[in-house]
């Protein structure tokens, strides 16, 4: 039986045993050597950060604000007519609503009613006393000083005889005393036609003209009352809110509608540590988002908001509660578009 030989060159497994540990110490030392440089980088990217990075500035965030005023007044009645919707825009010494009151009509009507008793009464104690009465009083002086006249002449008479002792003493003393009292009628006759034609005491007259101011001052009121029957606009501005709808009855104060101004500004609640470069007329960067603009506003405004607005600190140590302050600052000029409710992000103070 033949026998075939292979002539092969089998491996020495001695030298497979020493080649393979030193390609694997070959590959770890690369991986080591690419971990430390990966770290390496790593770490001076950190260094670096540090080094030139600086924190973002705090971003302080505020909302535009306007002032607004409620339109209301002192007649209480049924709302007659609205001129005006929300969203319309007003100038002062606009009509706004009409406010009807029968109670209030029938109230002037008794005013001017009294005015006029009060007014009568005044023209009457300035009338005086009629005429008539007047008339007969002066001829009642008449005939006394007529009569006085003749005793007069009878007196003188008979004192003349008396002197020459034709008629006795008695007869003098007769005359006389008819003269005197002949006097005495002329006097009151005079009187009373005096008081006749001056009509009136002063204080009849005082106490008329006052019951005449009194109603005067009564009409005065109710008027001032019918004028809040039309409500206008006290400034410029826009209607925002309308209360009532026509034919509600309102009572005395109640709220209307609500008008907002055209002074538009800005409110900023900030931590007392934001504070060290704003002052009272400092002038403020800010950005409003929605519009898309960088503008200017002026502090008018800082006020503590007290210690339940306190910011609390994180840390036991080497930190501080911090109050926290509202500030207020109006544009440096219009904004177009800007409006209450919108939020304005606080940039900086101009240098």
């Amino acid at each position: 039986m033949a026998t075939t030989n292979h002539n092969t060159d089998p491996i020495d497994s001695k030298d497979f045993m020493q080649a393979q540990p030193a390609q694997l110490q070959s590959k770890d030392k690369m991986l080591i050597t690419t971990i430390v440089i990966v770290l390496v980088i790593i770490a001076a990217m950190a260094v670096a950060g540090f080094l030139f990075m600086k924190p973002a500035p705090d971003t302080v965030q505020g909302t535009g604000d306007a002032t607004e005023v409620r339109i209301s007044g002192k007649l209480p009645g049924r709302v007659a007519e609205i001129y005006v919707e929300e969203g319309s825009r007003v100038k002062a010494g606009d009509t706004l609503v009409r406010i009807h009151s029968s109670l209030v009509d029938a109230r002037m009507d008794q005013a001017k009613a009294m005015e006029d008793v009060a007014a009568a009464a005044d023209r009457k104690v300035d009338a005086g006393t009629r005429s008539q009465i007047i008339n007969g009083a002066r001829d009642i002086w008449q005939q006394a000083q007529a009569a006085t006249e003749i005793t007069k002449k009878t007196y003188e008479r008979m004192q003349n005889l008396f002197a020459k002792g034709v008629v006795s003493e008695q007869k003098r003393d007769e005359a006389k005393a008819a003269y005197d009292a002949a006097k005495a009628g002329e006097a009151a006759a005079k009187s009373s036609y005096e008081l006749a034609k001056s009509g009136a005491q002063a204080e009849d007259k005082q106490a008329t003209a006052a019951m005449v101011s009194a109603a005067k001052s009564g009409v005065k009121e109710v008027g001032a009352i019918l004028e809040d029957q039309y409500l206008l606009a006290p400034c410029d501005g826009e209607i925002t809110e309308v209360y009532p709808n026509v034919s509600e009855l309102v009572a005395t104060g109640a709220p209307i509608m609500t008008l907002q101004r055209d002074d538009f500004w800005a409110v900023f609640n900030v931590r007392e540590t934001l504070l060290k470069d704003i002052r009272l007329g400092s002038i403020l960067k800010v950005k409003i988002p929605a519009l898309d603009v960088e503008t200017e506003m002026k502090v008018y405004y800082i006020r503590d908001l007290g210690s339940y607005a306190n910011w609390q600190a994180t840390k036991a140590t080497g930190d501080f509660d911090a109050r926290t302050f509202q500030i207020k600052a109006r544009p440096e000029k219009p904004i177009d578009g800007f409006r209450p409710g919108m939020s304005v992000i606080y940039e900086g103070v101009k240098k």
